[in-house]
């Protein structure tokens, strides 16, 4: 989600180096890809909320309540269909897409009361934007993806097998793709514009940008709620092989809260335990499948814009966010 932070307020809530600037009257939002309060041409106008920013798939709002300093405390947050890929979003939506992301955001941060607080406050959202938006509070984000990784595969295994680490984590020699690691990893990343690539970055770096105490308590914050959620993924048949969060300061008490998408297909890397075999790459529950196309099929050269999405393999990742929704949740997708 884009960067949408303010500064901690209220008695005694100090939280030092928080790697973001706050936001006043005429201050930039960074990490958007577009200019702060230019609505995308298809983000709906909504009473009671004026467009603030969009990322590759988000659009956020601000509750419009003529604050004097141009702020307010909470934010409207809207999952889009939107889709992207090789750091372009693509012309072709995903039906139904930004209510998944949505729906397993919101069940997923149920799952992890005692470990961490989260950002929701309300869904009871406008009628237009319902069941792919929550309204939340505003937080001061900390500039950094906090990524743990259980198996190695993706950036960390092209890493590995450049130099036999993964941000600095020393690993043992002779994994494979898809090896389970001796215990999950912490690997931050940094927060890149859209279309750019994130990068990784070591433990230290984090250090130097927010302080011994908030890097460690972001480390910590962050693997307990990857081995919670891969126990729960795994008692249903599934394996989480790595996932990113992002967490901020509440304004008012300071208190690291976790915050944007939880454990999206989006954010995650979901494999099925039945088809589970290490030494290549994984079928996954995400957009590995327009991927795919993209590169196989498409003849696309990923230098210019993207082509539309054949209605196959729109259909084809349809379905695969939803079997992730259904398999962890239970629930049937309606």
């Amino acid at each position: 989600m884009p960067n949408l932070g303010v500064a901690p307020k209220g008695p005694g809530a100090e939280v030092p180096n928080l790697g973001v600037a706050p936001e006043g009257p005429g201050a930039e939002v960074p990490n958007l890809g577009v200019a702060p309060r230019e609505a995308p041409a298809q983000a709906p106008a909504i009473e009671g909320w004026r467009f603030l920013a969009a990322g590759k798939v988000r659009d956020v709002y601000e509750l419009d309540n003529d604050q004097a300093d141009g702020q307010s405390d909470q934010l409207l947050v809207v999952t889009t269909d939107r889709i992207s890929a090789y750091d372009y979003i693509l012309p072709t939506p995903i039906p139904d897409k930004g209510k998944v992301l949505t729906a397993l955001s919101v069940w997923w941060m149920d799952q992890f009361g005692e470990i961490a607080p989260n950002h929701l406050i309300s869904l009871e959202v406008p009628e237009v934007v319902k069941g792919r938006a929550m309204i939340v509070q505003r937080l001061a984000m900390f500039q950094v993806e906090c990524v743990a990784r259980g198996y190695l595969t993706g950036s960390g295994l092209k890493e590995y097998q450049a130099t036999g680490r993964v941000t600095g984590i020393e690993l043992p020699a002779g994994l494979q793709d898809g090896d389970r690691l001796p215990q999950p990893i912490f690997t931050p990343a940094t927060k890149a514009e859209v279309g750019q690539h994130d990068e990784n970055v070591p433990f230290d770096y984090v250090v130097t940008q927010l302080g011994q105490e908030a890097a460690a308590q972001l480390r910590d914050l962050t693997m307990r709620l990857y081995a919670k959620a891969h126990d729960i993924a795994l008692e249903r048949g599934l394996i989480l092989a790595d996932t990113k969060f992002e967490f901020g300061a509440d304004p008012a008490s300071g208190q690291i809260t976790l915050g944007d998408e939880v454990l999206t297909p989006d954010s995650s890397r979901y494999w099925d335990t039945k088809t589970y075999q290490p030494g290549g790459p994984q079928p996954s529950f995400d957009k590995q499948y327009l991927r795919d196309w993209l590169t196989h099929q498409s003849a696309w050269d990923k230098a210019s814009p993207p082509p539309p999405l054949p209605e196959e393999v729109v259909a084809q990742t349809r379905a695969r966010y939803i079997e992730a929704y259904q398999t962890l949740t239970g629930q049937v997708f309606a």
